[in-house]
């Protein structure tokens, strides 16, 4: 890691992305997505809600560095509620 000057909860949290993405595709195989329309009043399969959730789980993470000094892993926790919303009514 030191070539890239990568701490390791950057190297966590790139490994838990990919890890998602492989979980995501093997999904995908075994039982294709079905487009729904949720709350947003468009129709979103399992990728796209993931996409949403990943996009909106930045920003609530850089709201939280740049509105907070609380510690970061309330943002994560934040973040994870948000991911899980997502997937469930979007």
């Amino acid at each position: 890691m030191d070539w890239m000057a990568w701490t390791w909860p950057t190297a966590a949290f790139f490994a838990s992305i990919a890890g998602v993405l492989i979980v995501m595709t093997g999904l995908a195989i075994r039982r294709p997505s079905v487009p729904r329309t949720g709350i947003l009043g468009i129709e979103t399969a399992r990728g796209d809600r993931l996409f949403i959730a990943l996009l909106g789980s930045a920003f609530i993470n850089l709201a939280w560095i740049g509105l907070t000094d609380a510690a970061q892993y309330w943002a994560v926790l934040v973040s994870a509620a948000f991911a899980i919303i997502v997937f469930r009514w979007v």
